[in-house]
């Protein structure tokens, strides 16, 4: 065994005896899950240290920010979030003022969310930043692999969505 560092932390690498059919660093769910992690982690410092909110309710946030106003269903849809944690987002940024709650008329079942002036103001300030984060990182890809990149993205994403459903409806599987 063979013991780097990297960062402050030490990092032990282990060399396989045997072939394995499974290598975790070379599968691509682990990889995209790898990346997902690492951006997710440095994205929020943008807004966790600036404006106390957590990656729930950041979504919640910029969703309402870019659609202005959505039920809680249509944003867990949106942005992938589970029911219980859009439901404690919104109830979290209801309580500091940042989101404000209506009944929608066309269904009492449900009510329709939308930013308070003061969630507009937070949601205004960190698009900016936002947005150069993300235009940072793209740079790690030369200019003319970007629209491959873009499509091969589009791709997983359609290829993933079915996956999942059939992981929801079938839990066993």
């Amino acid at each position: 065994m063979v013991t780097q560092t990297k960062g402050s932390a030490a990092v032990s690498e282990v060399q396989p005896g045997r072939e394995a059919p499974l290598r975790l660093d070379d599968f691509l769910p682990y990889q995209l899950n790898v990346v997902s992690s690492l951006v997710s982690q440095a994205l929020s410092r943008l807004y966790v240290e600036r404006y106390g909110i957590g990656v729930p309710e950041w979504r919640v946030l910029v969703t309402l920010g870019e659609f202005e106003t959505m039920t809680g269903k249509a944003i867990g849809e949106h942005s992938h979030m589970h029911k219980t944690k859009v439901s404690r987002a919104v109830a979290l940024l209801e309580k500091r003022k940042l989101v404000v709650r209506r009944v929608n008329r066309a269904d009492l079942r449900e009510s329709l969310l939308s930013l308070t002036p003061e969630g507009r103001a937070i949601y205004d300030d960190l698009a900016p930043g936002a947005v150069g984060f993300a235009r940072h990182l793209l740079e790690a890809i030369d200019p003319a692999d970007r629209d491959a990149f873009a499509r091969a993205l589009e791709r997983l994403i359609e290829r993933a969505k079915p996956l999942a459903d059939e992981a929801i409806e079938d839990p066993d599987r």
